[in-house]
């Protein structure tokens, strides 16, 4: 009878043992990456006053309510360079009309590149500024008074409409909680 012959290597010139640790390993590597990821980049959707920005859902649907009363909408039109806004608003006769609007642009997820521009009346009757970078994409846009008194809302694909309909809120967008 003969005896097998076994190899006597040490364990780390055997496959198995390094092929069983790579599992772990990778996951200690995927677990730092993520940790990095996380340290570096901010999550723009989360806010720090989110608690008092639900209590403030009663002041915004005010204002909303308050722009309905006064009968406003505007249109908003985009110059060719992408940055000129001219706004017309119209009311009821007996609203007074300020010198001075405020237009924001908010984007979904990215709250570095929102914008808030003041709009001036000139001599026509129109209100003029200009943004200080173009915008493409899906934003949400709002325009009030400097005293927030009232406000008017809406969602623009800027980019393809150069002109933006601000329309004053309607019962049913009031009791969406727009």
């Amino acid at each position: 009878m003969s005896t097998p012959i076994t190899s006597s290597k040490p364990w780390y010139r055997e496959p198995w043992p390094w092929i069983l640790m790579a599992g772990p390993a990778i996951v200690v590597v995927a677990g730092f990456i993520t940790a990095w990821l996380a340290i570096r980049s901010a999550d723009g959707l989360v806010d720090d006053d989110y608690y008092k920005q639900g209590l403030a859902v009663n002041q915004r649907m005010a204002r909303d309510d308050a722009a309905t009363g006064l009968g406003l909408a505007a249109e908003v039109v985009v110059g060719d360079n992408g940055l000129d806004l001219r706004l017309f608003l119209s009311a009821r006769e007996a609203a007074v009309l300020p010198e001075n609007l405020v237009f924001r642009t908010v984007h979904p997820t990215r709250a570095g590149a929102d914008q808030s521009v003041i709009l001036k009346r000139d001599s026509a009757g129109f209100y003029v500024g200009r943004l200080a970078a173009t915008v493409h994409g899906r934003w949400h846009v709002s325009l009030e008074d400097q005293e927030r008194k009232w406000r008017l809302t809406a969602d623009w694909n800027a980019g393809k409409e150069s002109t933006l309909q601000l329309p004053a809120a309607t019962s049913k967008a009031i009791n969406r909680g727009r």
